[in-house]
């Protein structure tokens, strides 16, 4: 790949679930036991650049935004890839069954924005992004799924 087919700019997401219950319950026993599995599949897709984690392997134990509130939060290629692990992979099996592990969140739970190449986001700039998100609803700084926006310069 020549210097001008690089990608200058990746595609940064965050989403957040208020846990139902503490993370070792029998309620989230399933959730728990599909984590693995799960971010296999998304290290395993077409697109997928880095997913954040800990020593183990997950990021269950990071809680940035309160203690009942887990942080899933990854880089990919583009909006396509991600919206075809999220919707179009066996992820969707566990997408389907979330209202069984983790309360409701009226508010924006994912945002979505560029990076530039290379650049891992900080739990402090996703923050930022999902609040910006909240408090001015889908921009080129954070958007959704519904309502996306192509990369600078692109």
């Amino acid at each position: 790949m020549t210097d001008a087919a690089l990608p200058r700019h990746e595609l940064a997401q965050l989403n957040i679930a208020r846990l139902a219950g503490p993370i070792d319950s029998p309620r989230l026993a399933d959730f728990v036991s599909n984590l693995e599995r799960i971010n296999g599949l998304a290290e395993a897709s077409p697109g997928f650049v880095w997913r954040l984690q800990d020593e183990t392997g997950d990021a269950t134990a990071i809680r940035h935004f309160g203690d009942d509130v887990i942080i899933n939060m990854s880089i990919w290629r583009d909006v396509a890839s991600l919206q075809d692990y999220v919707y179009r992979s066996a992820h969707t099996e566990v997408l389907r069954r979330r209202q069984e592990w983790f309360e409701k969140i009226r508010e924006s739970y994912l945002a979505l924005w560029w990076v530039p190449a290379g650049h891992r986001p900080s739990l402090d700039e996703a923050g930022s992004r999902l609040k910006r998100l909240r408090e001015n609803g889908p921009t080129a700084e954070a958007f959704t799924f519904k309502k996306t926006f192509a990369a600078p310069g692109a």
